[in-house]
């Protein structure tokens, strides 16, 4: 299952010092990437065990926004992408 969430993180720098907690959690049960150029700071995270709550209080705890794209908001962005690709 991929989660996506909508964040407040900003840089690479702020990337870089989530990434142990990110780590940590997932615990090689999935991965995470984070997409700084969208306007929303997308956190994408691939995984069959977590729960968007665990994220979002970790986002939270370590003082970044955090709250999960509904599919709805998500499929829209990636239709406007695919369309903006092959115009």
């Amino acid at each position: 299952m991929v989660l996506v969430f909508k964040t407040s993180v900003q840089n690479k720098a702020e990337v870089a010092g989530l990434a142990p907690a990110l780590n940590y959690l997932l615990n090689k049960r999935g991965i995470w990437n984070f997409d700084l150029e969208d306007c929303d700071h997308i956190l994408r995270i691939e995984s069959s065990s977590l729960q968007c709550e665990e994220i979002i209080r970790l986002m939270n705890g370590q003082g970044f926004f955090c709250a999960e794209l509904e599919d709805t908001v998500v499929l829209n962005a990636v239709e406007q992408s695919m369309a903006a690709a092959y115009s």
